[in-house]
């Protein structure tokens, strides 16, 4: 029974993870890494205001109430079995 509510739990994170827009997977793939935001916007040539913009679109997605759960997510997602287009 395990094995089943941790396969559906990721299948819906991966559901999420495929509503991401490709910047918000920029963003989500460099948050998760530990970049701060101006690091991020550095990195992808934006405002840092931008950045964070997206940072909120992504964890409202996620349904992501701290930093922390969305680093636990990603690392959920790249550790799963299976296919996966999160990079690593």
């Amino acid at each position: 029974m395990r094995n089943r509510e941790t396969s559906e739990r990721i299948q819906r994170l991966r559901q999420r993870f495929a509503a991401l827009t490709p910047r918000e997977r920029e963003v989500f793939e460099r948050v998760t890494a530990g970049k701060l935001n101006k690091q991020i916007s550095a990195e992808l040539g934006m405002a840092e205001r931008t950045v964070k913009a997206h940072r909120a679109n992504v964890m409202e997605k996620f349904q992501a109430e701290s930093l922390a759960e969305l680093v636990h997510i990603a690392a959920e997602l790249r550790s799963a079995p299976g296919p996966s287009s999160i990079s690593t």
